[in-house]
This record gives structure tokens, C-alpha cells and sequence, in this order.
């Protein structure tokens, strides 16, 4: 997924702080990732970003729903994500982060681009399984999933393997 300049905050120049912002991921957003779970969606995201001498405090606060396929039926689904996620920026040209919730910027850096924190905060908060609500699942797939499928009688021959056996 490439730079988008919508999602990039410059923070070279701002006096320490506290500044918000909001964001709108929308099916084009999620698409651009090209994941299978997620086809689409729509979340809201309330980033609050606290600008200190050398560090930069996030909170990522968000709501909304996204498109996935029903693990049982494989039909299209909505599931309700919501969340509140931190994001700790450091200024180092040495130190290496071991923390998740910690990123370290070099020295000269001026912006930083939050679009993999938010598909990232969106994708954690995904329940694991994604299935629609009884009776909701599409009607032709449940048949088979039921076993509810019109049984074939006990003397049913395949016509492919009758023209198979004939080769010999």
C-alpha cells in the first residue's frame, strides 16, 4: 500500500500539545490491501495526537463495520469493529523499538503516514470467526451445509466412470 497524503500527519513545526484529527476508511481504503478477510468497509477513526519535545503520544479511537465472507456460507457479510488503540513515536537515530506499541523515527523525520496502524488496529479487532446470524446464511449453500441436499439412489453410477470403464 503507497503513501496516502490523507492520512500523513506533519509534525515538523508543531509547538507541543494536543491537536485531533479524524479519518474515514472507506472500500477503496481496504481494497488497496488486497486481504481476503476484509473486502470493504467503513470505519471512523478519532486520532488524538499529543506532541511532546521528542515524542508523539497517539490514541486511536474507532467505530464502524467492514465486508467480509461468512465462514459458513462463504455469502458477504457486515461485522461491527470498534477500539481504542495507543501508538507511542519516538526520535532516535540509534535506539531499535522492542515494543508493539512503540515506533521509533529518525531524528530528521517531518511526517508519518498512519494508514498501517489503522488497517492494522481495524484487522486485529475482527472477530476469528465471521458467521451470519441463523437463518441469514444463503439458502443454496445451507442445503449442503444441512445435508439437506436431494440424495442420489444406492445404484447411481457416475456417467463419466461408466465411459472410463469402457477403455479398458
Amino acid at each position: 500500500m503507497g503513501k496516502n497524503d490523507d492520512r500523513v500527519i506533519r509534525f515538523t513545526g508543531l509547538r507541543s500539545g494536543v491537536y485531533d484529527y479524524e479519518f474515514q476508511l472507506d472500500d477503496p481504503f481496504f481494497e488497496a490491501f488486497k486481504n481476503e478477510e476484509i473486502k470493504g468497509g467503513k470505519v471512523n477513526f478519532d486520532v488524538k495526537m499529543e506532541r511532546m519535545e521528542h515524542m508523539l503520544l497517539f490514541t486511536f479511537s474507532f467505530s464502524g463495520e467492514v465486508t467480509t465472507e461468512c465462514d459458513r456460507c462463504l455469502g458477504e457479510m457486515n461485522v461491527e469493529v470498534s477500539g481504542e488503540e495507543h501508538l507511542n513515536v519516538r526520535f532516535s537515530d540509534t535506539e531499535v523499538s522492542e515494543d508493539e506499541e512503540t515506533v521509533i523515527l529518525p531524528e530528521s523525520a517531518n511526517e508519518i503516514d498512519l494508514t498501517p496502524w489503522l488497517y492494522e488496529y481495524v484487522a486485529v479487532r475482527m472477530p476469528l470467526q465471521h458467521i451470519h446470524p441463523e437463518g441469514d446464511c444463503d439458502p443454496e449453500m445451507a442445503k449442503y451445509i444441512t445435508g439437506d441436499e436431494p440424495q442420489r439412489d444406492a445404484d447411481y453410477a457416475d456417467p463419466r466412470w461408466e465411459a472410463l470403464k469402457s477403455l479398458k
